[in-house]
């Protein structure tokens, strides 16, 4: 038992441990793959969004050197690739630019000291086991926010797939305008680079699926841009890369720096998790694999943490990279520390090379790997399953396109939890009678087939909770299904296999449904109610106010005990005799008049 808890405490310090015994050959090779093949998208990529955040382009190719491997070490997801994103770039931009002038040391100081904070709120968020919080994000939300964030990313691509020339900043409709307006002019060399690396990449998969398509796109898409003339005709390059090594950091640790940023550090450190969560679940969906929502937020905290101090501004999960990866055939996340290491190598020897990599080109491969995030056979199931998921999903979808990415996830939650509460607040609640036609009688409902009744007992069943949410609902179908229909029933038996719950407030209902039929002068009761939906009942004394008697196991136990309180003078006259009990009743009075009238006869 000592070496067990000693293995547990170490696995949760060094949780890259778990997955470590999965290396191997086969896998070293695909993780070496994709992380070639990683790292040569991560370059312009850094570049470009340490431009967004207002920093130097070195900045964000240390973000992706750093922070991915911290990520990688300390996640639970596989797959998932942590750096610099468009949206934590903007978030940093919009919110340091405030206080400090871009392109100042202030300005690093303080995009460092909100990348620290970040870090360490979201590493707190994790210890503090605050990970749950990924199950309020739906399989539904997580495939809408997908594909929207897919089209986001396949729509960034197309001004430079196009060769245009579109300020950066512009919504998802204020792009599609500018792209309109500037379709004229589009190049139609870099439209080829573009499309061939896109169909290369698209057709080697498919009919190659053990070479690597997109690195062998990436080369092809070059090699026709060389052929083409290159920047002589148009053509955007990747461009001169500088070849430094991260170096060492200190983030402003004063008390006014850390009370001035801590607001909008705890804004990115939401978006970061929302991010890496969503991002993480969504190819685990497709790899298979579980995903430790606590792991991932410790995961990415350290990554913050440890990246403020190597020059590194607040990074999380990228759509694109962690597509890329998992296309690409990553087996482990030593893919992603393979694609830091390649890209360090890259900018320290190889950056030259890079220079003439096309703008074009990449495009090809990263609206390739939008493509295939948009999870189409899913949504068709959910299309034909659910009018609300598929709403749900539609909002998420939309919210993405037209909102800040963090506002899609809530909003994509919260309608998950309006249309669930909808749900569980309305449970069916149907009459039911047993049915002579079937082995054992089963019991069956009548909305399905036309049975006889007990006058005296009226049978219902609840398929769902009896809380707080729910009782007024219950409370009226009831009225409805007994006192309306069979005003003469003095007894109601719940069959209650379907309730797994039973709160304060639906404890409460009970005793005073349970009063209200002993007033008429019978009784409630219920039969096949777990024993833990009891739990209130028995801790709040209203099962012994109820009536322990009045509870049973199974329905044969339940209609034993409730037949022996019927009124015999009805049954004397009943014909419907439905129970197994009525047999053991004399003929119906009308029989027996009936049987006199014709002896008399």
């Amino acid at each position: 038992m000592q070496i067990d808890h000693k293995s547990n405490v170490v696995l949760h310090l060094f949780p890259f441990l778990k997955w470590w015994p999965e290396v191997d050959r086969s896998t070293l090779k695909a993780d070496l793959i994709a992380g070639l093949t990683g790292a040569v998208i991560v370059l312009p990529q850094g570049v470009a969004f340490a431009m967004i955040a207002g920093l130097p382009p070195i900045y964000g190719l240390y973000t992706a050197m750093i922070t991915p491997v911290i990520a990688a070490l300390w996640g639970s997801s596989k797959h998932l690739v942590s750096g610099p994103t468009t949206a934590i770039s903007l978030l940093v931009f919009a919110t340091v630019s405030q206080l400090a002038t871009p392109g100042t040391e202030d300005f690093f100081s303080k995009a460092l000291t909100i990348t620290l904070l970040a870090g360490i709120m979201q590493f707190a968020l994790g210890a503090a086991r605050m990970g749950t919080l990924i199950n309020f994000v739906s399989h539904v939300v997580v495939v809408g926010f997908t594909a929207g964030a897919a089209l986001l990313i396949i729509e960034s691509q197309f001004k430079h797939i196009l060769g245009l020339s579109i300020p950066p900043g512009k919504s998802f409709v204020e792009v599609i305008e500018a792209l309109a307006a500037n379709l004229p002019h589009t190049n139609p060399y870099a439209l080829a680079v573009g499309l061939f690396t896109f169909f290369v990449a698209l057709l080697s998969k498919r009919f190659f699926p053990r070479i690597p398509n997109m690195l062998v796109a990436l080369i092809g898409g070059s090699l026709l841009a060389f052929a083409l003339g290159g920047e002589s005709v148009g053509l955007k390059m990747v461009g001169e890369v500088p070849g430094r090594l991260p170096k060492p950091s200190l983030p402003d640790l004063s008390f006014s720096a850390i009370t001035e940023l801590a607001q909008s550090a705890f804004a990115i450190a939401l978006l970061g998790l929302i991010e890496a969560v969503a991002i993480a679940r969504s190819i685990g969906v497709k790899s298979q694999q579980q995903i430790d929502g606590n792991q991932e937020f410790i995961g990415q905290g350290l990554s913050n943490i440890v990246g403020s101090f190597f020059s590194c501004y607040a990074g999380s999960g990228s759509f694109t990279r962690s597509g890329l990866n998992y296309e690409a055939g990553a087996k482990t996340p030593l893919a992603a520390i393979f694609a830091a290491a390649i890209l360090l190598i890259i900018v320290l020897f190889i950056a030259p090379l890079i220079a003439y990599l096309p703008i074009a080109g990449m495009a090809g491969v990263i609206i390739l790997v939008g493509y295939n995030l948009i999870d189409f056979h899913f949504t068709k199931t959910v299309a034909k399953a659910s009018k609300r998921q598929t709403t749900v999903l539609i909002i998420t979808f939309l919210s993405t396109l037209l909102l800040e990415l963090e506002y899609a996830v809530f909003i994509g939650v919260l309608f998950s939890l309006i249309f669930y509460l909808q749900r569980t607040s309305t449970p069916n609640v149907a009459t039911m009678a047993p049915d002579p036609d079937k082995q054992g009688r089963r019991f069956t409902y009548l909305e399905r087939k036309a049975l006889p009744e007990c006058p005296q007992l009226k049978i219902l069943r609840i398929d769902g909770s009896i809380f707080f949410g729910s009782v007024t609902h219950i409370s009226s179908e009831i009225r409805r299904l007994a006192d309306e229909t069979a005003p003469e029933a003095r007894h109601l038996l719940i069959l209650a296999k379907g309730v797994n719950f039973i709160d304060v407030a639906g404890s409460e209902w009970c005793v005073q449904e349970a009063n209200r039929w002993k007033a008429k002068g019978g009784g409630l009761y219920f039969t096949g109610l777990k024993l833990i939906a009891q739990d209130s009942l028995i801790r709040g004394g209203f099962k012994k106010e109820i009536g322990y008697d009045h509870f049973f196991g199974t329905k044969e136990e339940a209609l034993n005990a409730i037949f022996a309180k019927l009124d015999p003078n009805i049954c004397a006259v009943c014909t419907h005799r439905i129970f197994l009990e009525c047999q053991t009743l004399p003929p119906p009075v009308s029989e027996l008049l009936s049987e006199i009238a014709t002896s008399k006869g």
